[in-house]
């Protein structure tokens, strides 16, 4: 195989542990969200969305201590080779190519439904005109379509849009209410929150809690906006009340923005309207909480994709510190029906972390193995040929007792080669032999 193999195996390990890492943070917010909100309002109840933003990059971080590699039980990992070198894990590496080529596709497909989606909303503001309102820093335009807004457009250069009969529906607080909120929206850079959740449910298409976490993120965010207008206009509950009923639901899909849409449940935020909100004290309480429980929640993360070698406490030398390589060398020199076949059997036992050399015919290979976590362990091998040239660096990753095989390509002057090497803890053939 080539550089797409080298590729396909980063995939692998990349994203397995992104998937885990999302998974398990997406249900401790399914499970905090609504409790922190009742106990410490929906403005601190939302920060909680920062644990799967933050612990999934935490996951990928570099771990400097560390000199082997983990990687979960079901993933093999190969290095490219230079040359015309093959390398295949024991023959699983093609469903892995259509897997990730599978998954791509569903990628390429979420994020240009969602830019279509933005497009059709942006093309209903096609001649707005510039609305009137002081004491704001984020542009504010009326649309040409009673249908179009109230919300907050984009990420980068967000815009406030305000429905075509804005004076019209509503009297001056329930105005100076809306703005308010469309600003609170822009203050807290919920475009961002917004391309952010669109590219993550991209990103893991495939997985239903995707789909849950993108409108639960939305209808937080929406709540924690209610929050912070209502904090800052004590007073206004019926205004904001009013204002919100008067406003008509989004007819479309705005995948980069905040929109009065149906994907928030009106009846819940206007329940929320009846509630005390939390002072000062429960407010300080709550940040304090996610001060604590989200630095804490990463650190797990990071220490959880931290390679861990096996033990060898406790254990004989023979059963973790030296492992035993059954090697399988076919040899093929010419390609037609005269071609002569070489076959080998060799089983090689080696301390971990010292190199050991084996010859064949006219290729030799040098490897050096070291444990993994969950019964796996990392070959390193150098090929050289007949010269002792260096023709070849493979790095196999594989369970105990799985074969690994690697192929080399004949040419004209050096025959083809397939060698399967198969690990395994301690040196049963030696223990065999002193046992005769």
């Amino acid at each position: 195989m080539n550089d797409l193999d080298m590729l396909v195996a980063a995939w692998c390990r990349t994203g397995w542990t992104l998937l885990l890492v999302f998974t398990a943070a997406v249900l401790v917010v399914a499970a905090l969200r609504k409790p922190l909100r009742k106990a410490f309002g929906a403005e601190r109840a939302f920060l909680l969305w920062l644990l799967p933003a933050l612990a999934m990059p935490a996951s990928l971080l570099p771990h400097v201590a560390a000199t082997t590699t983990s990687l979960p039980p079901i993933v093999l990992s190969i290095s490219s080779l230079p040359g015309a070198l093959a390398i295949a894990g024991a023959g699983a590496s093609d469903w892995r190519v259509w897997m990730a080529a599978l998954w791509l596709a569903g990628v390429v497909a979420a994020l240009l439904l969602a830019a279509y989606a933005q497009r059709r909303y942006r093309k209903k503001l096609c001649g707005a005109a510039a609305y009137g309102v002081e004491a704001t820093r984020w542009p504010v335009v009326r649309a040409n379509d009673a249908l179009a807004g109230p919300a907050l457009v984009g990420s980068w250069r967000p815009q406030i849009v305000v429905p075509f009969d804005f004076d019209a529906r509503f009297d001056s607080d329930e105005r100076a209410l809306i703005l308010a909120h469309e600003t609170m929206h822009a203050r807290r850079r919920d475009g961002w929150w917004c391309l952010l959740a669109q590219i993550v449910a991209a990103i893991f298409w495939f997985h239903p809690l995707a789909w849950w976490a993108l409108p639960a993120l939305r209808h937080d965010q929406e709540l924690a906006c209610d929050a912070g207008v209502l904090r800052e206009h004590r007073g206004k509950r019926r205004s904001y009340g009013n204002a919100m009923l008067k406003t008509q639901s989004a007819a479309l899909a705005l995948p980069v923005g905040c929109a009065w849409s149906r994907r928030h449940p009106l009846t819940e935020r206007i329940a929320m309207l009846k509630q005390t909100q939390p002072g000062k004290v429960r407010r300080l309480g709550g940040a304090a909480f996610m001060v604590v429980i989200i630095p804490f929640g990463i650190g797990v993360v990071y220490a959880a994709s931290a390679p861990v070698a096996l033990s060898t406490a406790g254990s004989s030398t023979a059963d973790a510190g030296e492992y035993q390589l059954g090697m399988k060398v076919e040899s093929v020199d010419g390609n037609d029906s005269r071609a002569r076949i070489r076959r080998l059997t060799v089983a090689m036992c080696q301390a971990t972390g010292k190199a050991m050399r084996v010859s064949f015919v006219s290729l030799a290979m040098e490897t050096i193995v070291t444990p993994l976590r969950d019964n796996h362990v990392r070959i390193a091998a150098t090929i050289f040929d007949a010269d002792g040239h260096k023709i070849a660096q493979p790095v196999l990753i594989g369970a105990l007792g799985d074969p690994l095989r690697i192929t080399m390509e004949g040419t004209n002057t050096r025959p083809r080669y397939t060698l399967e090497v198969t690990p395994v803890a301690g040196c049963p053939a030696r223990t065999a032999k002193s046992r005769q």
